[in-house]
């Protein structure tokens, strides 16, 4: 697992509030997508982090495709009710 370690360093009060309530609504966000798929937000994040955007370029254009989907990815997007990204993002014909 990778884990990203960053330190702030917040003087004026308006900023430390929002900080700590950009945290909480994070902290919020992980518990209230737990509840609803009964998963453990690492087990979320090892499912879902495996999907990406790939960007192909060659003589006739270029396309952005999202990877194809696992069934557990399917599966843990529908139960936080999200939509499934559509496959094809953007597609541009070279002029």
């Amino acid at each position: 697992m990778f884990v990203v370690q960053t330190r702030f360093h917040h003087r004026l009060p308006d900023r430390i509030k929002a900080h700590v309530l950009l945290c909480w609504l994070g902290l919020l966000l992980i518990r209230v997508a737990e509840t609803e798929s009964g998963q453990s937000w690492d087990q979320m994040r090892d499912t879902l982090e495996e999907i990406s955007l790939v960007k192909l370029r060659g003589k006739d254009g270029r396309v952005q495709m999202v990877t194809d989907l696992t069934g557990e990815q399917r599966k843990t997007l529908k139960m936080l009710m999200v939509k499934q990204p559509k496959r094809m993002r953007q597609i541009a014909e070279n002029a």
